[in-house]
């Protein structure tokens, strides 16, 4: 059986090269016994790639059992995966088989695998190797002979590297890897498992077709995806039902599409690859680049201390800073204005000549006049709640008032 073949008796929808080599590997490592992990985001279809593995397996007439780690307690999986006797814990009220002895010559499928306690995977780890386990309250070896498929959508070697998984565990389940591609690496496949949902719920509900337009499809195209082809599903599901309009803009369309806030916002019409950038990520470089900015001003400054003012070599020895310096002031300071600044001459290496025609006016130094001056600005922007103003100006409620009588500002 081929990967078309596959994708026909599986109802996998896509011709992207990621998913055709996912589809290729699973196909070969199926007839083995090898333990296979699944590694993809959410809603990427991991469980369908397990259901591959078993049906063309040999052991595909023996039991297939699905099994979520990450929605069983902690307390009880022992008991789940490998079962108990009767009177072992309390409400054991009579034994019970385990998924282990229950799918004995099948596949156990351990999604979110990722998620087992340590004292769990030293059991699975057991089984792995030598195919035996206890059940709960019992010292009895069991044998089962049961292939694991397990899956996840984390990082299993950065949980090994924090202690939060067993390295030999990881490297028995990831005998074979089988990584699933992101939605959003398979671009061209994306309208296709539109056209597919819109249509299936379509049929269902009875509605007339849904029919995209460019704009919406190149919208679908360039949107991130983060939950995949389950989200895709949802979506088609919704607009099949709610959009009155059967022919979908996209101006239509992202009534439906989340915002996902950040750099995802929320995709690019026009289709451009260029890199977005969120307000947050624009502050932080601005932010950076002053940082940066005042690390070099404060390097100049202080060798013209050290040189005692005198800055002939100075200019000489940082050129880069000094002609980025005159760079930024030629694109901020306006032609027409009187100020004027002349650049270090090879003659001349310090030239500067600052001219002003604007009369001066004498700023007053007066530390009375200063405190009135804060004490009005405060007052003004709190609109007059004194509470504010004083703790504005950092003093107490009641400072400020004896200051106001004081300086004659009621």
């Amino acid at each position: 059986m081929d990967v078309q073949d596959i994708k026909n008796r599986f109802g996998i929808i896509g011709g992207s090269p990621l998913l055709n080599r996912a589809i290729d590997i699973a196909r070969q490592v199926a007839p083995t016994d090898m333990s296979v992990l699944i590694t993809g985001e959410s809603g990427s279809g991991k469980e369908v790639f397990s259901h591959i593995i078993h049906q063309m397996s040999t052991r595909k007439h023996g039991a297939f059992i699905a099994v979520n780690c990450g929605a069983i307690p902690e307390g009880t999986i022992d008991s789940e995966l490998f079962g108990h006797e009767k009177g072992s814990f309390t409400g054991a009220h009579e034994a019970r088989k385990g998924y282990f002895e229950v799918a004995n010559g099948g596949t156990i499928f351990l999604d979110e695998v990722a998620e087992l306690p340590l004292g769990t995977q030293a059991r699975l780890l057991r089984i792995l190797e030598s195919g035996e386990y206890l059940r709960v309250g019992s010292s009895k070896v069991q044998k089962t002979d049961v292939r694991i498929v397990a899956a996840t959508n984390v990082d299993v070697y950065n949980r090994v590297k924090s202690g939060k998984f067993r390295e030999d565990l990881y490297y028995r389940l990831n005998t074979v890897p089988l990584r699933i591609p992101a939605l959003h690496e398979r671009k061209e496949d994306i309208y296709l498992l539109f056209r597919k949902f819109s249509a299936d719920f379509s049929d269902k509900y009875r509605s007339p077709g849904i029919q995209l337009e460019p704009d919406a499809i190149q919208m679908l195209s360039n949107y991130s995806w983060p939950g995949n082809v389950r989200q895709l599903k949802n979506i088609a599901e919704q607009v099949c039902v709610l959009e009155k309009e059967r022919n979908v803009t996209a101006t239509a369309l992202l009534n439906y599409i989340p915002n996902e806030g950040g750099s995802n916002l929320p995709m690019a019409i026009n289709g451009n690859n260029k890199e977005d950038f969120s307000e947050r990520d624009i502050l932080y470089k601005v932010l950076f680049d002053m940082k940066k900015d005042m690390m070099d001003l404060k390097k100049l400054v202080a060798e013209i201390i050290q040189n005692g003012g005198n800055t002939s070599h100075i200019v000489a020895d940082n050129p880069h800073y000094i002609n980025q310096l005159y760079q930024e002031i030629d694109q901020t300071v306006n032609h027409d204005s009187t100020l004027t600044i002349k650049k270090p001459s090879q003659n001349n290496p310090v030239d500067y000549n600052y001219t002003h025609e604007a009369e001066e006016v004498e700023e007053s130094l007066s530390l009375i006049d200063k405190e009135s001056d804060l004490i009005k600005k405060a007052l003004k922007k709190h609109k007059g709640k004194r509470k504010f103003a004083a703790q504005e100006l950092g003093i107490s409620e009641r400072t400020l008032y004896r200051k106001i009588k004081e300086l004659n500002l009621n």
